[in-house]
C-alpha cells in the first residue's frame, strides 16, 4: 500500500478532483494548507500591496494499493500542470498497515476496488 500527499493550486481542486474521480479513485482526503514557496516578491493587485511569501493551496492525501500508485499520479500530473511556478508537489511514501474501524479488518483488504 502506499499513501500519496499533492499540493495543488487551489484553481485546480475541482479538475484534479473530477478526474479522480472518472479514473475510480473514489477516496480521497483533501484540505486547505499555506505554505511557503520559491518566489519572495510582492504583487499589487486592485490597488492593494501583498506578498507572495505565503500561498494558499489543497492538499490531497490518497491510500491505495500498489498498483494504482502510477495511474493516479500520472492523473494529478495531467490535470494539475499549467507549467508555471507554484503547480505543486506530489510525495509517495509506503503504508505499514491500515485498519477499519468498523469491521477490525487490516491490511489491503479494507482498501476494497470500487464495485
Amino acid at each position: 500500500m502506499k499513501k500519496i500527499e499533492a499540493i495543488i493550486r487551489k484553481t485546480k481542486f475541482e479538475e484534479v478532483k473530477e478526474a479522480l474521480l472518472q479514473s475510480d479513485i473514489n477516496w480521497f482526503e483533501y484540505h486547505n494548507v499555506h505554505g511557503i514557496g520559491q518566489s519572495r516578491q510582492e504583487r499589487i493587485y486592485r490597488g492593494v500591496q501583498y506578498s507572495t511569501d505565503v500561498i494558499e493551496r489543497m492538499a490531497l492525501t490518497i491510500v491505495c494499493r500498489d498498483q494504482f500508485v502510477e495511474p493516479t499520479v500520472k492523473v494529478i500530473l495531467q490535470v494539475a500542470h499549467t507549467g508555471e511556478i507554484g503547480d505543486g508537489r506530489i510525495f509517495v511514501s509506503d503504508m505499514i498497515d491500515t485498519w477499519s474501524i468498523r469491521t477490525g479488518e487490516n491490511g489491503d483488504m479494507v482498501l476494497r476496488d470500487k464495485k
